[in-house]
């Protein structure tokens, strides 16, 4: 089976953007990135939109939604650059807010194709579930990320973490590790000419069903009724006090 990938073509846009980060350049070639990179990836989402709901029903495809733009935000960045020279979409929850669930992640940058999954950015509320969780189902989450297959893929499963155990928990619980992180990622790099194979939504797939359980693990009580109620009473606070920052990534 072939799918969606990117071309060598792609990866020379990208060069060229990065020699020619203005807005004159990039709208004079607005065409070429319509082309070769963002339409690619939305052929990705678009298939995936097809495929994913047998490995991870719970996750969304959808152009619009996944596609993260190519301005980046330089408003609190020394670096003033207008445009990112990499090309990326995320795999959200379908009933979370974009980047407070554990999703499927996939860019094509100019150092490295990169597919991972997890979550990236907890809100504090979320860290607090997420840790009686793991504290009471430790084993199911070792389970999954101390499989061969998984440890051969990506690893161990990585994030910033404290310095010690949070406070509530002994300093000698057997997910004294897992308790300790502030992220949950997993994740693994390629040579970007990876990404213009005609087998890359193929490998695509498999890496995503590797971490599907993981994500599926993560997401379990961030998706209670009582958290969704939090997260849309939280979401509806912030609307009234002026509403959330544009997702700009």
């Amino acid at each position: 089976m072939t799918g969606p990938h990117f071309t060598p073509r792609t990866l020379s846009f990208l060069r060229a953007l990065r020699r020619n980060n203005n807005r004159d350049w990039f709208n004079a070639n607005r065409h070429r990135y319509e082309e070769h990179v963002r339409g690619p990836m939305v052929a990705l989402v678009e298939r995936l939109a097809i495929d994913l709901p047998a490995i991870t029903p719970d996750l969304l495809a959808e152009p619009k939604r996944s596609i993260y733009r190519i301005h980046r935000d330089t408003r609190f960045s020394p670096d003033k650059t207008p445009y990112k020279t990499h090309v990326a979409a995320i795999l959200p929850h379908r009933d979370l807010p974009k980047h407070e669930g554990a999703g499927l992640y996939v860019h094509v940058a100019l150092d490295a194709v990169y597919i991972g999954g997890g979550l990236y950015r907890p809100q504090p509320r979320q860290v607090g579930r997420l840790r009686e969780h793991i504290a009471a189902h430790h084993r199911q989450l070792r389970a999954i990320v101390e499989a061969p297959s998984f440890r051969r893929v990506f690893g161990e499963l990585s994030g910033d973490r404290l310095r010690r155990i949070p406070r509530g928990y002994p300093p000698d619980h057997p997910a004294a590790h897992l308790l300790r992180l502030k992220q949950y990622l997993a994740g693994c790099a390629y040579d970007p000419s990876y990404a213009t194979r005609p087998q890359f939504y193929r490998s695509l797939l498999r890496h995503f069903a590797l971490l599907a359980p993981l994500v599926s693990y993560l997401n379990g009580p961030l998706t209670t009724p009582e958290a969704l109620m939090e997260t849309a009473l939280v979401g509806a606070q912030a609307r009234r006090a002026g509403g959330t920052r544009n997702d700009r990534q």
